[in-house]
């Protein structure tokens, strides 16, 4: 099973997304222009619905 990490992070600073900080436990802190808020993203994602979650958080379509 594949982690999604890498594809997800190339798309949200693809979309001018950028990194803020860790969160707690696994999750990282990402902010988005296109919501203007911030985004949670786990770490380890192997679930392509979560992947996809995160995507629409961030105000992206899916693309997993």
């Amino acid at each position: 099973m594949a982690d999604f990490d890498r594809d997800l992070q190339r798309l949200l600073l693809g979309a001018g997304c950028y990194f803020v900080r860790a969160g707690k436990g696994s999750h990282q802190i990402w902010f988005s222009p296109l919501t203007n808020r911030h985004v949670p993203v786990p770490v380890g994602i192997k679930s392509r619905h979560t992947a996809n979650a995160v995507l629409k958080d961030a105000g992206l379509p899916k693309s997993f």
